[in-house]
């Protein structure tokens, strides 16, 4: 019993580690690639140099997003729950001739906590009409029993 403590106790310190996991999406170090891109004077090809690929690409205008999310483990109490630590998404506009017109950097503090609402809509026409019992009814006698089992 003594011994499988040990063996226990000694695979579960081999998995622990005190480096914090973190978890990369998108492109990396956009916000330090942001001060690179010119307005005015960068490219579309420039700006694949740079940052490489678009995460998204805008289907109504010429407008392409690169998004970087790092999500990193809490800590060991909180059963593996991961924090985002960091959200940055670069907009960049581009104009016809494929020059970058506009910019905009969006981090961890532009996030909106979207709360959903709890109320109800309640319908305007009740079930306790004619037409209602009626078809239901008729619903109740397709749906029957003896008229399946033929």
């Amino acid at each position: 019993m003594k011994y499988i403590f040990l063996l226990f106790f000694f695979l579960f310190t081999l998995n622990c580690s005190l480096n914090k996991v973190s978890n990369n999406h998108g492109s990396r170090f956009i916000e330090s690639k942001y001060d690179k891109i010119i307005v005015n004077k960068s490219n579309k090809n420039d700006v694949r140099k740079i940052i490489g690929p678009p995460s998204s690409v805008s289907e109504f205008d010429n407008t392409w997003f690169f998004i970087e999310r790092k999500k990193v483990n809490q800590s060991l109490l909180k059963l593996g729950k991961k924090k985002i630590a960091s959200n940055n998404i670069i907009i960049l506009e581009f104009n016809v001739m494929g020059l970058v017109s506009k910019k905009n950097l969006l981090n961890l503090n532009d996030m909106n906590d979207v709360k959903i609402v709890e109320n109800i809509t309640e319908k305007k026409f009740g079930q306790d009409n004619v037409l209602y019992d009626v078809l239901s009814s008729l619903r109740d006698k397709v749906n029957a029993p003896s008229k399946r089992s033929k």
